[in-house]
């Protein structure tokens, strides 16, 4: 037999191809990644604390000032180590969450936050399973959105508050972001 050139690319193409899949199934199975987004209209109206949001409260007092907080979308995924999930936000906005790894108690991922298809924020962070990260958004006449990120490795919604806003947000139970 008579090697051409482009056989030999080709042979180890297709040896580098059918090699790896038995590579694949060896491999620990893709860990899950449980993503919960909240999104909070904060204004300066005096209509206090939207009651679904009373665990966090104090915090997005001490973090932001506003007098009035009120949840405007709850909205969970499902997505695998590497894999990109996304999320339509209230305003036109969209939340692209993508996990890159799972070292101990950590979530690496990188946060892309869109305004159409216009990137406005890009970040890679490590955040503590089941922890949560508030992102202080858009602003708009009266205030601004904020946005709480929450992760978890094991289903169990961050901060424990997520269950209660998820069944109280009118016209969002169980609806899930698009993969």
């Amino acid at each position: 037999m008579t090697l051409r050139p482009g056989s030999l690319a080709f042979l180890i193409i297709a040896i580098a191809a059918l090699g790896t899949q038995g590579l694949c199934y060896a491999q620990a199975p893709t860990k899950q990644v449980y993503v919960y987004i909240d999104s909070v209209m904060a204004a300066d109206t005096n209509e206090g604390t939207d009651p679904r949001l009373s665990p966090m409260d104090k915090k997005l007092r001490g973090l932001f000032g506003f007098s009035t907080y009120s949840l405007i979308g709850h909205i969970e995924g499902e997505t695998s180590c590497g894999k990109m999930i996304a999320f339509a936000l209230p305003g036109g906005k969209i939340l692209h969450v993508q996990p890159r790894a799972i070292d101990n108690d950590m979530i690496a991922m990188e946060i892309v936050l869109f305004d159409g298809t216009r990137p406005m924020m890009t970040t890679d962070l490590k955040l503590k399973n089941n922890g949560t990260l508030i992102v202080g958004g858009p602003r708009y006449e009266t205030g601004m959105m904020i946005i709480s990120i929450g992760a978890s490795t094991s289903g169990a919604q961050p901060g424990g508050t997520h269950s209660a806003m998820q069944a109280q947000v009118a016209g969002t139970p169980g609806e899930s972001a698009a993969h």
